[in-house]
């Protein structure tokens, strides 16, 4: 080979590297988009039992073609509280087998020597799903071409690494100096290099399978250099935990730990066969002869399956040994309206307690759209509940001059506003996400109920305003007026219940039951007000009582009108 031919192949390995990565991610997106509900059902089920959360993390990983992202995204829910370390752990070990599929539809595309090839069958998904892309209306069989055109592509990226490989195989000075590199530690250390620079174990895998086929590497080097992919595919992870909780640190090192041990356990039993003359290589060429590309995926796999075996039952022992590396900060007492504060979870944010956070998206989330857009919703169901828990406490202090817990109150308002802008934020990255249409009008939506709860927390801050105002006056409302508010806000509470219950599951019953109610509400605070007026008119109060009624009365019509346009928003997706 002249100099031009060796640049060639260089730069065809490199495009063929590109195109992979590519189509990786382009199958990745779509397959999310279009498997959004089944995704999200998947990691609800997880927190059942160990090996539930290992097919769940197999599964997550064999469809959106990414550890990284799968790790990165069970960090996210660690980071917001909502999975357990343990949960996690189980999850985490999944996405190794999971990730293992790309490997073996590589090697699967490489049989067909003699005719046409199954890498050249495959390929023709490219083109199909580019005219599916060029041509279809509809969201659903858009997704479908480009997952048909990701999966292509793949195909075509591979056929372009192959061919290179086969090129710089005929260069005997490139398989003397790769010769050299025998030594099982390098070549994992080589691996794992490799992988945290292209941030992917499936490309590594990839580029081992196609080297060992073109015969610059021997099988026994190949099994190395991918042990070492699964280290490096760790990197991804450990950046996303480094900034993050302590949990989520935690999660990131059980990722490290799981990785590494299976590496040193198979290295252990390499070196113990060593001592016997054989290596992995020709074991595996035994067990899958004259398919050098399947004996160096059926490695990956299995290495994968085993490794869970040895390490799953060890998960508890796991998670205490992280806990110890990464140790605990101040407990957060467990929360008495559901919100993520798990006493098996010692502590899963790093600021301190008192400092307002939002309870469910972490914007490690955004990393899988499907699963974030669904922990909007949870926040903001879990903002409705804030901004109503405090509605109740102004309630109760306007009509009693009692200030006990109007601290919490001031802690929930600061909640209140922290959530209404960052949320705001979070939203608007995700909304940059390839979604599927009715992700994105969800959250076009969203916005406007984030702000609506949000006033709802303001009407209650203005309740005590008018409760210091009736204290400073030496003055309070009257019983008949006290148990007017009391009645009303047994309905708002009954409004509120119907819609969470629309808004959560799409509920159309339930909107139509909170339209009613808040019809009740207008006409509760227009009796309300007619009642007060009279009793201002026989002196049975005074005008400064009158006044904070009044106001308190409007104020609380404002609250129903606000949880309601929440409850109607479902009209725009559902």
């Amino acid at each position: 080979m002249n100099a031009t031919q060796i640049a060639t192949a260089i730069l065809t390995l490199v495009a063929g590297i590109g195109i992979f990565l590519i189509a990786c991610s382009m199958m990745s997106s779509n397959l999310e988009a279009l498997g959004s509900k089944r995704l999200k059902s998947l990691f609800a089920k997880a927190s059942k039992s160990k090996l539930l959360g290992v097919c769940v993390g197999t599964v997550t990983t064999a469809a959106i073609q990414s550890s990284s992202a799968t790790s990165v995204m069970v960090i996210g829910f660690v980071n917001a509280g909502i999975m357990t370390l343990a949960q996690a752990a189980t999850v985490i070990f999944g996405a190794n087998i999971g990730t293992t599929i790309t490997g073996q539809l590589v090697a699967l595309g490489m049989f067909g020597d003699g005719g046409i090839s199954t890498s050249v069958i495959f390929a023709t998904f490219a083109g199909i799903g580019a005219f599916i892309l060029a041509f279809a209306k509809k969201d659903a069989v858009q997704k479908t071409g480009g997952i048909m055109a990701g999966f292509g592509m793949l195909f075509v990226g591979l056929s372009m690494m192959s061919g290179a490989m086969s090129a710089i195989s005929e260069l005997d000075s490139v398989k003397n100096f790769l010769a050299v590199f025998k030594n099982p530690i390098v070549l994992v250390l080589i691996g794992a290099l490799m992988t945290a620079i292209v941030q992917s174990s499936s490309v590594m895998t990839s580029m081992a399978i196609t080297m060992v086929l073109s015969g610059l590497i021997s099988l026994n080097q190949g099994i190395y250099l991918t042990m070492g992919s699964n280290i490096g595919t760790c990197v991804t992870a450990l950046i996303a935990g480094l900034t993050s909780t302590k949990n989520a640190k935690r999660t990131a090192l059980i990722h490290l730990i799981f990785n590494v041990s299976g590496v040193i356990v198979f290295m252990l039993i390499g070196l113990f066969m060593s001592l016997g003359g054989i290596n992995y290589g020709w074991l595996f060429e035994k067990m899958f002869p004259h398919a050098p590309q399947m004996q160096l995926a059926m490695f990956h796999t299995i290495f994968n399956l085993l490794t869970v075996v040895i390490v799953l039952p060890l998960t508890n022992p796991l998670v205490k040994l992280v806990t110890k590396i990464v140790p605990d900060g101040p407990r957060r007492k467990k929360s008495k309206n559901g919100n993520p504060a798990d006493a098996d979870m010692p502590e899963t944010i790093d600021a301190k307690p008192n400092e307002p956070r939002l309870f469910y998206a972490d914007t490690h989330m955004l990393a899988t759209p499907p699963i974030a857009v669904a922990q909007v919703k949870r926040e903001i169901i879990n903002m409705a509940d804030i901004a109503i828990k405090n509605f109740d406490a102004a309630c109760r202090i306007v009509c009693s001059l009692d200030y006990a817990g109007v601290d919490e109150f001031r802690k929930n308002e600061e909640t209140l506003d922290f959530i209404n802008r960052e949320l705001s934020k979070f939203t608007a990255k995700l909304l940059k996400a390839d979604l599927n249409e009715k992700d994105r009008l969800y959250l076009s939506t969203a916005f406007r109920s984030v702000s609506d709860l949000e006033r709802i927390g303001d009407y209650a801050e203005n309740m005590i305003e008018y409760a210091d105002k009736l204290k400073a006056a030496d003055e309070r409302f009257t019983e008949d007026a006290i148990a007017e508010i009391t009645e009303l806000q047994k309905l708002i509470a009954k409004l509120y219940e119907n819609v969470c219950k629309a808004y959560a599951d799409g509920d159309r019953d339930a909107l139509a039951a909170a339209l009613r109610i808040e019809e009740s509400v207008d006409f509760t605070t227009n009796k309300m007000t007619e009642s007060h007026i009279a009793r201002m008119t026989d002196g049975k109060c005074s005008p400064e009582v009158g006044a904070q009624f009044l106001s308190l009365t409007a104020g609380a019509e404002r609250i129903a009108d606000h949880l309601i346009n929440v409850a109607k928003t479902i009209k725009s997706y559902s």
